[in-house]
């Protein structure tokens, strides 16, 4: 989306992001925004810094260099409970349920942390990502989907405007990814912006209106899945897996 075709300023400006870890720079000045509605993803490589900007964006890591603008103010390295409670939740590659709490429980708490509007229902949400079943079992006892989905209803139950999701689809079944592309579908389509890390090439052309195509902590590549499959350089760096000669 151009800047000319945009009507409002966009919800997430990252600009010339840089972190570093002793002397691995693992962000080296990234550069992309996200829309109010928009379901951005985030590919390349392992180690190409996807997750590390996940990290810097919810406030895990302050960042080294470059400015991180949310709702047009910046928040780089503001602490991460200040950054979900101004409307900005994630998911993790590996969910970490409060394991001996129902999922009824986990989703409670997370709400209560996240302050979500006076109506917020929480058997909805349960209802909606297919929780409900599980509502009064302990986390301990789901299998590794249902685990992921109890942390999008954890993320979901801070009712943010920008969820960032981390792999959540790594691990499941043609069924389950299915379901959950569907589920983030819908997310954006009441509004919400996504910006999604994966690596499964149908589950982001499911789910994504864009991607950044990142290699070495920067991005060489932004527009549609369609049009990074023509891409030489993409094909090069990312869609060769690897790959030399």
């Amino acid at each position: 989306m151009s800047p000319e075709s945009r009507k409002s300023e966009p919800l997430l400006q990252v600009q010339e992001l840089v972190k570093r870890f002793g002397g691995f720079t693992a962000l080296a000045g990234v550069s992309f925004h996200l829309d109010p509605g928009e379901v951005l993803g985030l590919v390349g490589p392992n180690g190409s810094g996807k997750t590390t900007c996940i990290n810097v964006i919810c406030g895990l890591y302050a960042p080294d260099g470059g400015r991180i603008l949310y709702q047009g103010k910046p928040i780089g390295g503001h602490k991460s409970h200040h950054i979900a409670k101004s409307g900005i939740n994630r998911t993790f590659q590996s969910p970490k349920p409060f394991l001996s709490l129902t999922v009824r429980e986990n989703v409670e708490l997370a709400a209560h942390y996240g302050d979500p509007n006076p109506g917020f229902d929480i058997d909805a949400l349960l209802a909606e990502l297919e929780l409900d079943r599980y509502a009064n079992r302990p986390a301990a006892e789901l299998n590794s989907a249902q685990q992921k989905t109890l942390d999008l209803a954890r993320a979901m139950a801070t009712e943010p405007r920008l969820l960032l999701v981390d792999e959540l689809a790594a691990g499941l079944n043609p069924a389950e990814l299915n379901r959950m592309a569907v589920r983030l579908r819908a997310l954006a389509d009441k509004g919400m912006a996504l910006l999604v890390v994966e690596h499964l090439m149908g589950f982001i052309d499911k789910v994504t209106d864009r991607v950044v195509v990142m290699a070495a902590g920067k991005e060489f590549f932004g527009g549609t899945l369609a049009d990074a499959t023509k891409d030489p350089e993409v094909i090069r760096v990312f869609l060769g897996g690897g790959h030399h000669g």
